[in-house]
Parts: C-alpha cells; sequence; structure tokens
C-alpha cells in the first residue's frame, strides 16, 4: 500500500510541477500578445488536461492514505524478544507460584453463594434494573471494597503514584491513542450523541494526560495511580465466568501508570509487578506470576505479566492484576514525548500500567480462601488497618 502511494505522489508531483511550467509558459506568451496562435491554445489544452488528471489522481492518493493509516493502526506493537511464543493463554509460562492453598475440612462455597447467603451480592434485583453481568454490593462486602481501595492507593502512593481520580468519559483518540481501537472496539460501550466512550480501564485516561505533550528527561519517570469504575461489554464472553461478580459490565479498579524513559522501562516493568506481588502478600492471597505469550499480549503490550489469585470453587488460578510494558507504542499514537538533553530533538517516552487492586476479582479471592466452615470469612489483617473488620459478618 505505501508504495502504491509513494508511486502516485512522485506522479501527481510530477504532474504539478508540469503543470507549474505551463501556466509560467502561458503567461509568459499572454504578455508577448500571443493569445490568438494556435500555440498558446495548445499550451492552454495541455494545462487542461494536467488539471483533470489531477482532479482524478488526488482522490486516489486520499484514499490510498486513509487505507494505509487504517493498515497501519491495525499493528500490534513488536514483542520482547524474552516473550514467550504461542497463540494462547495456554501458552503463558509459569514463572513462580506463593502462598499455600487453602485445605477446606468441609465443602467451601463459591463466592456468590457466600455473598447471597449474607445479603452481600444482589443480582437479581441488578438484571431488573441494568441487564445481565450486574451487581449490586452491599453492607459489609461494601466496607471491605473501602478499605482495600484505600490500602492499595495507600501503599502505591508510597512508592511514588500521584492518586488520580480521572475522567471514565473519553474521545476516540484517548482509545485510539492506547491501541484499544481499532482492534477492541467492540469491547467498549459508546455514547454516540455526545462523541465519547467509557473506559475499560482507567489506563486510557492517565496515559492521555501527557498526550501532546514535551517533557524535560529531569521530570521523569512520572508515575499515577488512577482509581476508577471501568466498564467493558465483555462481548463473546460466556460460560462459568458469567456466574458472580467475576467478569461483570462494571467494577472498580485502582490502575498503575508509568511514563519512563526508554532506557527504564524493563526496570520499571518489573517494579510495576513487585508492587502487585506486595499486594497480593500482604492480602494474604495464594497467586502465581505469569508470563504471557505473545498471541496473547493484545495490541499495545511488547511483555506483560499477570498475577493469579488461586479461586477454589474453579480450582485453578484465575487473573486478578496485569502489568504490561507498552514500549513507545502508545507514546507515539498519543505524541507523548520527551527531551533526552538540552537542544536535542523529542523522542516518545515508554509507557507502562499495571493493575494494584482489580476490586472484583480480588473480593473473590479473598471471599473464598479466607472461608470458614460456618459461612464466615476472615479477612487479612493488611485491610484491618483501613477500617474492615476482622471477620464478616460482623
Amino acid at each position: 500500500m505505501d508504495e502504491r502511494r509513494r508511486e502516485l505522489n512522485t506522479r501527481i508531483d510530477g504532474i504539478r510541477a508540469e503543470q507549474n511550467k505551463l501556466s509560467a509558459q502561458v503567461e509568459e506568451a499572454a504578455k508577448a500578445g500571443k493569445a490568438g496562435e494556435p500555440e498558446f491554445a495548445e499550451l492552454r489544452d495541455r494545462s487542461s488536461a494536467l488539471k483533470s488528471e489531477l482532479r482524478e489522481l488526488e482522490p486516489q492518493l486520499d484514499e490510498l492514505d486513509q487505507r494505509r493509516e487504517a493498515l497501519l493502526a491495525s499493528l500490534p506493537n513488536l514483542p520482547e524478544p524474552e516473550a514467550p511464543d504461542g497463540e494462547t493463554e495456554e501458552d503463558n509460562v509459569s514463572l513462580r507460584e506463593v502462598g499455600e492453598r487453602p485445605q477446606f475440612g468441609f465443602d467451601p462455597l463459591d463466592h456468590l453463594e457466600l455473598g447471597q447467603r449474607h445479603g452481600w451480592i444482589e443480582m437479581e434485583a441488578a438484571a431488573n434494573a441494568s441487564g445481565s453481568r450486574f451487581a449490586y454490593l452491599l453492607g459489609d462486602l461494601v466496607m471491605v471494597e473501602l478499605a482495600l481501595v484505600r490500602f492499595a492507593m495507600e501503599l502505591v502512593r508510597d512508592e511514588g503514584f500521584r492518586p488520580t481520580i480521572p475522567p471514565v468519559l473519553v474521545r476516540e483518540q484517548a482509545l485510539f491513542g492506547t491501541g484499544m481501537f481499532p482492534g477492541e472496539r467492540e469491547m467498549i460501550y459508546e455514547v454516540p450523541r455526545d462523541e465519547l466512550f467509557l473506559v475499560g480501564t482507567s489506563e486510557v485516561s492517565l496515559a492521555s494526560l501527557h498526550a501532546d505533550q514535551i517533557m524535560e528527561a529531569s521530570e521523569l519517570p512520572k508515575r499515577y495511580a488512577g482509581f476508577s469504575t471501568c466498564f467493558r461489554r465483555e462481548a463473546g464472553a460466556a460460560g462459568r465466568d458469567t456466574r458472580g461478580i467475576f467478569r461483570v459490565h462494571q467494577f472498580d479498579k485502582v490502575e498503575m501508570f508509568s511514563f519512563v524513559e526508554p532506557s527504564d522501562s524493563t526496570e520499571e516493568h518489573e517494579r510495576l509487578l513487585a508492587i502487585q506481588e506486595r499486594i497480593l502478600d500482604a492480602l494474604e492471597i495464594p497467586y502465581r506470576v505469569v508470563d504471557v505469550a505473545v498471541g496473547d499480549l493484545g495490541a499495545p503490550a511488547a511483555r506483560k505479566f499477570d498475577c493469579e489469585a488461586w479461586i477454589p470453587s474453579q480450582e485453578r488460578y484465575r487473573e486478578v492484576t496485569s502489568c504490561s510494558n507498552t514500549t513507545d507504542y502508545q507514546a507515539r499514537r498519543l505524541s507523548a514525548r520527551y527531551r533526552p538533553a538540552q537542544g536535542e530533538s523529542p523522542e516518545p517516552v515508554h509507557t507502562l500500567n499495571g493493575t494494584a487492586v482489580a476490586v472484583g476479582r480480588t473480593l473473590i479471592a479473598l471471599l473464598e480462601n479466607g472461608q470458614r466452615e460456618d459461612g464466615t470469612v476472615d479477612l487479612p489483617s493488611t485491610l484491618q488497618e483501613f477500617g474492615a473488620p476482622e471477620r464478616i459478618p460482623t
């Protein structure tokens, strides 16, 4: 496509140059009083023919430009060489397992059974109000969420992330710039009347915080921790994940986001992962870390690590956090740049994102791993420091 565009552009440039030359000749002939001569008419005819050809070719060039840009927009980031080969999550590589899985001397309940027993999760009323895959959280579980969010936000703030409450409605460019569009468009809720979209992660809003800006090297790294409600259509999701609050259309999340110099992005990636593990350790949730396979990275990420919590009712690990190094992919699309040194030309920064706490899935892990035979749930001491009780129901 680019080759065809360049060929056509060269042809158009040649026609314009010839047309300019003919225009000068026509002007000179007119000044010389030769307007009535055959040569003058011939010059004008040739000039008119070139104008007609331009009118035909210029729309073709515009179309090629649009088609080329659409193809470029669909290309994903280049994976890091260390990212595992493979096409699906089945090809992810487990790096380590941390914590002991609970051993129950009774038949454990899943999170929805626990939630309905104690009136913490209401699905039927939510379905009546909003449709399937919405939920009301009530009572003790709400207080646990608030403690969880405060705990995560305080921890990442101590790690240098600036607490942020970002917009959850954004323009199309913000989603294109972060690489969510065009590939994930079917997952995003749209408000057509206002030409706005609901974000599926505050990564979108945080990345746009420095769009079309040039930062100084001395300003980097810039780190933000965004708390927001997130919205996803979850088109095509089915099966067990639709039970309860594991995969819903609306959920809350604390998200870390970093702008760093390119030479620092690998180290920052490891830093984000270490913070995620620190949070899960503090919450006493058994988990494993996986290195995500190339085919499962998504468009923006060059490399991604997931932390997966042990979910007793499913007898397997499930993703609760993810952290990605998107290198300069988002920065180029958003024109987020920095100046390496005074007098040097600006270059794209590197951006990274990582979940601090995905509230719904973390609540599932806390409920199911902390349950007791009498149906109560023990909570980690970490959360008690932020207002959660030692056990629920209180």
